[in-house]
């Protein structure tokens, strides 16, 4: 077995770099462009794969996230005040250095081009609140749709430092099964509420057991290790919990047949998102101690590895690039598709090559994007270590 770290439990677990990670970001990453570029084509019996890719993203967060905070907890603990001034202001320092420039220029420049949805929300935007629109309003924005889950994550960035701070360790675990169980209830309750099926779907606090399973991993990682390489060395779960998500979508359609509200019925709005969460948690909780064989080159490849750290640009841009809903024939894109399929008659031959032509824009951009902008200034995070 292939192992990323050493599994003995060292006094301050290290914040070591998890090379599979980077894998399971790419794989979040590819099922969610999958999704939005082939809606209306391809039609699959197993839920949404872009909201997978989005709840992959979500655990892997709350583990990472809980990791950094209760490892710079351990090592201030000894400092006034338990260090909590200091604890908060590399964290949040760190975050903003890896997230708000490139999101706030791409806002800019969208704004400049007159990208309607960002003109017409562009304070909803800025202050990462466009899950909050949604829910509010009962209506999706447009092009800027898939920025509800950036707002979910930074929303979360709120309050679980201070949480993870003043909850003593062994309480964690606890925390981490009342955001699941917590999460899982309040969709529940919105789904007797006959309310809109969104807003269960993007408000924060029925995303927390992903996070809360991510939180519990983190916990396991570094306080119990031989408990959680005991747990996660099978890889028998991850097939398991990836059949047990496909049984939801399964059961969902099947509901749907005779369901008065069709497609959106109590597998979809209540129980994709566990069923998704724990799929994520399995994968990623064996990722972290190293998948072996295929897996492992799937995970470890230099193009997944590579697409793994740009992922963040490929998310951010792709709705821009195109969306299935509101591109409109005078986008950039679809005007420059037109021309090259009027050169390239064959290219209409099948949607593979239009699906490869937006997926190279998208690439091209967050490749610029990583190279020109986020990575120089990634390496301003180095100034402020935990």
């Amino acid at each position: 077995m292939q192992t990323n770290t050493p599994i003995s439990t060292p006094t301050r677990p290290t914040l070591t770099h998890l090379i599979q990670l980077d894998g399971v970001r790419f794989i979040a990453v590819a099922l969610v462009l999958f999704d939005h570029w082939t809606m209306e084509r391809i039609e699959l019996p197993v839920g949404a794969l872009g909201a997978l890719g989005v709840t992959i993203f979500f655990v892997l967060s709350g583990f990472l996230i809980t990791r950094i905070l209760l490892s710079s907890k351990d090592k201030l603990s000894n400092q006034p005040n338990g260090g909590l001034s200091k604890y908060l202001k590399t964290f949040y320092i760190r975050r903003t250095i890896r997230i708000f420039p490139v999101y706030y220029l791409t806002l800019f420049i969208l704004a400049l081009v007159n990208e309607p949805p960002v003109r017409q929300k562009f304070g909803w935007l800025a202050l990462y609140a466009t899950n909050i629109y949604i829910a509010f309003y009962h209506t999706w924005m447009g092009t800027v749709d898939h920025l509800w889950s950036l707002a979910v994550e930074e929303q979360v960035y709120l309050f679980l430092p201070l949480l993870l701070f003043i909850i003593p360790r062994r309480y964690v675990p606890v925390t981490a099964l009342c955001m699941i169980v917590g999460s899982v209830g309040l969709r529940y309750v919105l789904y007797r509420a006959h309310l809109p099926w969104f807003i269960g779907y993007v408000s924060t606090p029925t995303c927390l057991d992903s996070f809360g399973l991510g939180a519990l991993m983190a916990y396991g990682w570094l306080y119990q290790r031989e408990r959680f390489v005991r747990f996660f060395t099978p890889t028998s779960w991850v097939w398991l919990s990836l059949i047990g998500f496909i049984a939801v979508g399964v059961l969902n359609n099947w509901i749907s047949i005779d369901s008065p509200r069709g497609y959106h019925n109590i597998m979809s709005d209540v129980w994709e998102r566990l069923a998704a969460s724990l799929f994520g948690f399995f994968l990623i909780g064996r990722a972290i101690l190293g998948f072996g064989g295929l897996m492992q080159w799937v995970l470890e490849n230099p193009v997944s590895q590579y697409l793994g750290r740009i992922s963040y640009g490929l998310y951010l841009y792709h709705n821009f690039v195109f969306n299935v809903y509101h591109t409109k024939p005078t986008h950039f894109t679809v005007r420059s598709w037109n021309w090259l399929t009027n050169q390239l008659p064959f290219l209409n031959s099948s949607y593979f090559f239009q699906f490869s032509f937006f997926f190279f824009l998208t690439l091209l951009i967050a490749v610029v994007s990583w190279h020109l902008i986020e990575k120089p200034i990634n390496a301003l995070k180095d100034k402020f270590s935990y």
